[in-house]
């Protein structure tokens, strides 16, 4: 059986050209801040983009009918308008900046997925415009590249609600997904302007106040900063920060019923319960290694929980941290926060669904014959597909991880750093040990690229392309 033909292309083809419009229509806004600042690198984001609209235009005009879009389209497109996003802002940075295409194509797909890894080491000479580019690109990317243009271009219908669920959304917060979609944006743009206000408030500068909301509330870290947070020196811009950041891992369904007046609904959440606790615990495990304050310990766990990887202590500080610290930390960027959030990582639903899974098995041997154990979390009842789910994708997780760790590892890195910039890059967090660097190998460069791809699709619809692709070019 073929499960993979040529109307399934030219399906998917139909659908990934609106995005490359949408692609090329979002990576000219930055030109407003490049007129702001009499910046004169107008052509290095005009051509890009109109390559992506001009591509995008003739798939959809040339492409004949495709096959009704069903899943697997979805997942397709998905993930092709991840790389195609990362390449055309790439190319924004190669026309701008002495970079090569690895480096560049990295930059960016940290920037789109929200993993906020770096390899400038001097972020601070970049253009205004660039900084804002990468900005940006995580701040659309928190949301996610295929939403943005359901929102924008996609009638309600079966279309949109599998075109939805192929970037690893399943949260209805109304009954379309087209104003699913505008609800969440709705909301995402209130936070927004709530912090770059509050950054105002606390004497940033607009600039500084706009691209450090957008980073720190889609939860991708990537600073206008050499020192990241850090650079303010300010408690209170540490605390808004720590704000945004939870705000931005926090599911928007429970935003949704927050803003709604109904905090009955949040303090229930089993996963904003989840939030709470971890940060608390493992805030105090931090603080007692007796080399981090109080407040960098809160801000360092809230960081990497809700895979935002912003920072307020240099590397050297970080490089210093007591083992058991960075696996402290590194057990945060792999559980990641709520599903339905811009975090990343594998997700607190997962994994508190996977340990009650366990505890349920482990009830059910030890119970009389025929009982029945509830298995019920924040009131809804838990299935075996659920648990088995939970189960498969933490597995799946852990060996894409391991493998990412053993390319580190064949280089000469530290075993234990090596490990935290794998569970970075796969968590989309950013939190970095400093072996991402222009002159890191390529090969290892490649993996961590694909780590952070992997990571924000949440590796079922790359699998789903890959199989599709084999079975595609299969000789008969």
């Amino acid at each position: 059986m073929k499960y993979v033909g040529k109307r399934d292309i030219y399906t998917v083809s139909e659908y990934l050209g609106s995005i490359m419009q949408g692609i090329g229509v979002v990576v000219l806004l930055p030109l407003i801040v490049a007129l702001i600042y009499g910046e004169s690198n107008y052509l290095s984001f005009i051509i890009p983009a109109a390559i992506s609209l001009i591509i995008g235009g003739i798939i959809r005009r040339t492409m004949p009918p495709g096959n009704p879009l069903r899943l697997k389209h979805g997942m397709m497109i998905a993930c092709l308008a991840w790389l195609w996003a990362a390449l055309i802002g790439s190319f924004i940075m190669m026309l701008n900046l002495n970079i090569d295409f690895i480096n560049a194509y990295f930059e960016n797909m940290s920037a789109w997925t929200g993993s906020g890894l770096t390899i400038f080491l001097d972020v601070e000479i970049l253009p205004k415009s660039i900084l804002f580019l990468r900005s940006m690109e995580q701040w659309i990317g928190g949301l996610g590249v295929v939403i943005v243009v359901i929102g924008i271009l996609i009638r309600p219908g079966t279309a949109a609600s599998r075109l939805y669920k192929s970037e690893a959304r399943e949260e209805r917060i109304k009954p379309s997904i087209p104003n699913t979609v505008k609800t969440i944006w709705w909301i995402y743009l209130f936070y927004t302007l709530l912090g770059i206000v509050l950054y105002g408030l606390a004497g940033m500068s607009l600039f500084d106040a706009v691209n450090n909301t957008m980073t720190n509330l889609s939860t991708g870290g990537m600073s206008i900063k050499n020192a990241n947070i850090g650079a303010y020196g300010s408690d209170i811009i540490y605390i808004i920060t720590i704000f945004l950041m939870i705000v931005g891992g926090t599911s928007f369904l429970v935003h949704y019923r927050a803003l709604k007046g109904n905090l009955k609904f949040v303090l229930k959440d089993i996963q904003f319960q989840a939030t709470v606790i971890i940060i608390a615990l493992f805030s105090i495990f931090v603080f007692l290694s007796g080399k981090i304050a109080p407040l960098d310990s809160i801000f360092n766990v809230v960081s990497a929980l809700s895979c935002t990887g912003s920072n307020t202590q240099p590397l050297t500080a970080m490089l210093v941290w007591p083992a058991y610290v960075k696996i402290l930390i590194v057990t945060c960027m792999i559980m990641g926060m709520a599903a339905g959030s811009t975090t990343g990582a594998i997700k607190l639903i997962r994994v508190v669904t996977f340990l009650k899974g366990i505890y349920w098995e482990i009830m059910k041997i030890l119970a009389p014959e025929g009982s029945v154990i509830p298995r019920k979390i924040s009131g809804k009842t838990v299935t075996d597909v659920e648990i088995r789910e939970a189960g498969a994708y933490t597995a799946l997780y852990i060996t894409f991880l391991l493998f990412g760790w053993i390319v580190l590892s064949i280089y000469g890195y530290d075993p234990l750093n090596s490990f935290f910039e794998m569970a970075s890059a796969q968590g989309n967090v950013g939190l970095s040990m400093g072996i991402v660097s222009p002159t890191m190998p390529d090969l290892a460069e490649i993996v961590m690229i694909f780590s952070m791809w992997i990571g924000r699709l949440e590796i079922i619809p790359v699998l789903v392309l890959l199989r599709g692709g084999i079975e595609l070019f299969k000789v008969k």
